[in-house]
Formats: C-alpha cells, sequence, structure tokens
C-alpha cells in the first residue's frame, strides 16, 4: 500500500493501493480445491461443519449498493473485485447448507447516523427466518446507540459488526462509551474492521481499537482480517487482552496475498498466531468474495507448511470450537 499516516499513530497506512496483485476475475486462487470438496475437509477433521462468523447478509437496497461498490472498484476497495456469490438471498443460504456450514452470522454495519435500527430491524427478522443465522447487529456513534445497544442484548443478539474503514469513525467516539460498557459487560462479541485494508484511512489501525480496550478490557472483540495489514499490532492487542481474537477472513489466499506486500501475512509472525491458541476464528467475507469459498480452507490447510503447529487439531479450533465458544459460551 502507498504509505500515509493514521492520525494520532505516526504508522504508515494505506491511502491508494489495495490488498492483493491484479489479476482476472478466476486468477485469484490457483488451481485446487473446488466447493464439493468442502464437506470432506470439516468431516476429516470430525467436525459436525463449519462455524462461520463473518458472512455478510444486508437488506437488498443495501446489498445491490455495496455490490455496486465493488463493481466499480471504488476508493474503499481500490482494485478489481469480482463477486463470486451474488444470487438471491435464498440461494446464498442454500450455498452455505450446501458447504456445510451451520452457523453464520450476517454482519450488518452502518456507514451513518440512523441507519443502524433499520440494518437492526433486518437482521433480526433474517435470523427469525433462517435456523442457522446468528442475530446480528451493529451501531454508529449516535446517542440512541445508548439505548438501542443495551435494548438488543437483552432481547438476544449474538454478535455485532462495526467497520470503522466503511463508517469513517472513530473507535472510542464518546457517543460509543456506554455501548461498549453494555457490550463488555455481556461478554456478546464485536467483529470490527479496524485494520487499513484495502484502503486505509484515518479511522483504521490499531491505536483506536487499543484506546477501546484499555477502557473496556473485557470488551470481546473479533479483529476482522487478523487486522490487515498491521498484523503485528493487532496480534499484540490479541496477546494483551484477554477478550480479544482474530478471525481469518481472506488472509492466506492467493487473491489477498498475491504480491502486494500490504496483503501478505509474514511468515515471521506465523509462530505468534499458533501462540495465540484458541483466539483465532474462521471467517469467509462469504458471499463477496472472488474466489470459491473453499479457497479459503484450502489455505487455512496448507498454512503447516510454514508453521507445523497450525496443524488438524488448529483447524478444529478455528473452524469450529472457538466460534462456537465465543457464541455459544461453553
Amino acid at each position: 500500500m502507498s504509505a500515509g499516516t493514521d492520525a494520532g499513530t505516526g504508522a504508515a497506512r494505506g491511502t491508494g493501493a489495495a490488498w492483493g496483485a491484479e489479476p482476472g476475475p478466476d486468477a485469484a486462487a490457483r488451481p485446487g480445491w473446488t466447493d464439493a470438496d468442502v464437506p470432506a475437509f470439516w468431516q476429516g477433521l470430525g467436525l459436525p461443519g463449519l462455524y462461520d462468523l463473518h458472512v455478510h447478509f444486508l437488506p437488498p437496497s443495501i446489498q445491490r449498493a455495496v455490490w455496486g461498490v465493488f463493481d466499480a472498484a471504488g476508493p474503499k476497495i481500490g482494485r478489481a473485485w469480482p463477486i463470486r456469490y451474488r444470487g438471491s438471498y435464498e440461494e446464498r443460504v442454500e450455498q452455505l447448507r450446501a458447504l456445510g456450514v451451520r452457523r453464520f452470522g450476517t454482519l450488518p454495519y452502518a456507514h451513518k447516523p440512523g441507519v443502524a435500527a433499520f440494518l437492526n430491524g433486518w437482521a433480526a427478522e433474517f435470523a427469525a427466518q433462517v435456523p442457522e443465522a446468528l442475530w446480528s447487529a451493529t451501531l454508529y456513534p449516535e446517542a440512541d446507540a445508548a439505548t438501542y445497544v443495551p435494548e438488543l442484548i437483552s432481547a438476544g443478539a449474538q454478535i455485532w459488526k462495526v467497520h470503522v474503514q466503511v463508517g469513517e469513525f472513530h473507535l472510542d467516539d464518546p457517543l460509543l462509551d456506554p455501548a461498549w460498557g453494555a457490550l463488555a459487560d455481556a461478554g456478546t462479541p464485536v467483529v470490527i474492521h479496524a485494520g487499513s485494508g484495502p484502503v486505509g484511512n484515518a479511522f483504521t489501525g490499531p491505536v483506536p481499537l487499543r484506546r477501546v480496550l484499555e477502557r473496556h478490557p473485557r470488551l470481546t472483540v473479533v479483529v476482522a482480517h487478523l487486522g490487515a495489514p498491521e498484523y503485528g499490532e493487532f496480534l499484540s492487542l490479541a496477546e494483551e487482552f484477554e477478550r480479544t481474537h482474530l478471525d481469518t477472513t481472506m488472509v492466506f489466499t492467493d487473491f489477498f496475498s498475491a504480491i502486494d506486500e500490504a496483503g501478505a501475512y509474514p511468515d515471521a509472525l506465523l509462530p505468534r498466531l499458533a501462540d495465540l491458541g484458541p483466539k483465532v476464528l474462521l471467517g469467509s467475507d462469504f458471499p463477496t468474495i472472488p474466489y470459491p469459498y473453499a479457497h479459503q480452507l484450502e489455505a487455512l490447510a496448507r498454512l503447516r507448511e510454514r508453521e507445523p503447529r497450525l496443524d488438524d487439531d488448529w483447524l478444529r479450533e478455528v473452524c469450529w470450537h472457538t466460534p462456537r465458544r465465543l457464541v455459544e459460551g461453553g
């Protein structure tokens, strides 16, 4: 990524370049696994299926708008990004079922004031209709967040999503402090896209999240995309804060780490990833991925070639046990 400066961090940030090289529509994934291979993968691990927290289902109007940004390689995307799974939501649910994804988040994310209520209402209805869907919710720095966040927690919302790269707000905005406190008290996980990929801005990077965690150390956080490209800094947060986790979404895939040094996960950090044990969990970003769902799993399986401890036991934790415990306890 091109160098920029994140206000308050002094760290290099991507402001123009984006994840990955510039392959054609199907060049992102080298010949390998297909989606038909996925059930054999989790069956071979002795798992009942896959538990994928990082999946998106959005209201149709917003889904079209999001896909339009990807189709146009908009400024927050920065490169060609052909979407692999763009059928109706009924078709996409059936695709996940065929893969053996037993539970999945829907992860709406608010991008401006007043949108969270609409997204949260739609996501609640979706979860009520689709048994595999986790009841997902989002928040935004607005006065109402102090009310609707605890109300939704009490009502049973199971997972939250925040996307500062899109929403362009500070994680430590004072308007969010009551919401973080409520979420920390409840232990409800929050998936946060805080890394500066694919194109960073003044709101991304590890420092704002560190400030939130220092104030709310019991907050249950899942850092999306392993915090790419600030892998080391977000690893440090997961090492330091008991309830901070990382998800694997798109990292290690050929698309994500093809040539751009900002996308590739360094081999030198793999031992630290292994040391985290059950604080790493599966994410896919389905349906907005430019390769077969299977490729993410293939990429995880071949990590043992680079770090032997990222073995079948590690995969069992990543693909089922850790995300299930995070949402369901036990």
